[in-house]
């Protein structure tokens, strides 16, 4: 069984990063349920390198990410990979929320609010990145449904209390997380919560 090397409670509407070596497991674990999870990758020897919903989407021929998928960077590389997952699909289309964007969909009232570009944006700047580096991003238990004409709608969460993914690294990953703060639209059920997450190491062969 592989030994736990790190474990970290990550609370509601907070970012979280760490880079986590290859063949390492992070595990994300939706604590009370119905929680998004907004996550960026950058290859920790060299952040042009990043995660590429694009490349990712195009790949697979999906539009979800699911068991077996493979994280694909913007240089076509493998850079993780979904190897458990207890929840069953998961959004790379719908983004992340911004105080720009809050305001465009919900009012110039939420314009203000907490938001998880925001928090990439503070999480980031830990490294040397900063706005211009956030490419789309993943949302690890978020349901957004796309329709045969491609519209998509963010809607009631699937994520049961404890449900989890695992995603493990097929190099060294600078992992960023924003638990999202949302409140305005069902990602979190309209009361976002706290998350865990561990790291194992890859398992004695």
């Amino acid at each position: 069984m592989s030994e736990l090397i790190y474990s970290f409670d990550i609370p509601a509407e907070r970012p979280w990063s760490c880079i986590i070596k290859r063949g390492q497991t992070l595990r994300i674990i939706d604590s009370e349920g119905q929680q998004a999870v907004d996550a960026l990758l950058y290859d920790a020897s060299d952040m042009e390198e990043r995660y590429s919903a694009q490349d990712t989407m195009r790949v697979q021929g999906a539009a979800y990410i699911e068991l077996g998928t493979r994280l694909i960077s913007n240089r076509g590389r493998v850079m993780a990979r979904i190897t458990a997952d207890s929840c069953g699909r998961h959004d790379t289309s719908a983004g992340c929320c911004s105080c720009e964007s809050n305001a465009v969909r919900f009012g110039e009232a939420t314009k203000y609010q907490h938001a998880c570009r925001e928090n990439f944006v503070l999480e980031l700047s830990k490294y040397g990145l900063g706005k211009r580096d956030i490419p789309a991003n993943l949302n690890f238990f978020m349901n957004v449904p796309i329709d045969p004409s491609g519209n998509f709608t963010v809607v009631d969460g699937i994520s049961a209390p404890g449900n989890h993914v695992d995603i493990t690294m097929d190099t060294d990953v600078l992992f960023v997380i924003s638990n999202c703060p949302q409140v305005n639209n069902p990602c979190n059920g309209f009361n976002p919560t706290p998350i865990k997450v561990t790291i194992r190491e890859a398992a004695a062969a």
